[in-house]
């Protein structure tokens, strides 16, 4: 199934591509190219300094333009017995237009907060809607037994992509509003376990906070729930990466603030955001299409998750 191995290349696409928008924003390249969609007027500009980074993001997005358009051709050839892949694939094209609008608009109006904010939003539904349909369409789905995941398991596979997608974005707002360092100390924040939230930034990075020991418990409740007996293997396996990922990308968060907001810690810290998402995404996937045999359930499932 070319249309499946198509959305997984997406998928690793995507992440690469948000990795590299870290490092835009954490080089402060983010307007080494002050016009959009030119770069200083050219599409070849002098590839030096922080055009290197801005420009080099500008064309792997493009790419992933026309990576997705190629897999929505191909769901739509080789799907025909199930046609919301096609149309779901139609969605994510959307996405992606309206993702590199905001992504220009970013540019133009020299990075106001809200917008910078909806375009990473935008990238991780994407990445999110991607994930879905790679994991629905591929071998593993459709080979799924008649082993049963029980309710609760289900509803934290539904909890845990969507805290993380909220705390995703919610951290994207703490960086576009330079208010990573807004708390200096780790654990505490201005020597407190509640700061005083007297300004924008220190609110929304101790939000950030809370956020994350909500996300990190529901991650590690999943996996541990994912262990009891008669939980399907691909299950309890993406599960407990999923455990190991949050813990991952729990102590470079912490690395970012001891490093001052270093640009390494920094840009993994994202892609350990991204890499998450996609990895509890598949998993609710996975959980939802265990013991279901007819793909036409498969569209209720991308709602549960989405």
């Amino acid at each position: 199934m070319l249309h499946s191995r198509a959305f997984k290349v997406s998928v690793a696409w995507t992440l690469a591509l948000l990795w590299l928008g870290s490092l835009v924003h954490a080089t402060e390249s983010s307007l080494a190219c002050p016009d959009w969609p030119t770069c200083f007027g050219t599409m070849v500009p002098e590839m030096t300094g922080g055009v290197f980074w801005e420009h080099l993001h500008r064309l792997v997005a493009g790419g992933l333009l026309l990576m997705w358009g190629l897999a929505t051709w191909l769901a739509r050839k080789e799907a025909a017995d199930r046609p919301w892949v096609f149309k779901a694939a139609l969605v994510g094209a959307a996405l992606l237009l309206v993702q590199s609008l905001f992504g220009g608009l970013t540019v133009l109006y020299r990075l106001p907060d809200w917008i910078s904010t909806t375009h990473l939003t935008l990238a991780l539904s994407f990445l999110a809607l991607a994930t879905f349909l790679a994991s629905a369409t591929s071998r593993a789905a459709d080979a799924a037994d008649d082993d049963a995941v029980d309710p609760g398991m289900r509803r934290l596979a539904v909890a845990a992509p969507a805290l993380v997608l909220g705390q995703s974005v919610l951290g994207g707002l703490v960086r576009h509003m330079d208010a990573g360092m807004a708390c200096p100390d780790v654990p505490l924040c201005l020597g407190q376990v509640v700061p005083p939230l007297i300004n924008a930034p220190i609110t929304a990075h101790f939000l950030h906070r809370v956020l994350a020991v909500i996300a990190t418990a529901a991650v590690i409740a999943l996996a541990v729930r994912a262990r009891r007996e008669g939980t399907p293997e691909p299950v309890r396996r993406w599960a407990a990466a999923a455990a190991g990922l949050v813990l991952v990308q729990a102590g470079l968060g912490i690395a970012s603030v001891l490093t001052v907001l270093a640009v390494i810690p920094v840009s993994l810290h994202t892609l350990g955001a991204a890499a998450l998402l996609a990895a509890l995404v598949h998993l609710a996937t996975l959980a939802f299409r265990v013991g279901r045999s007819t793909p036409e359930q498969a569209p209720t499932a991308a709602a549960m998750v989405a």
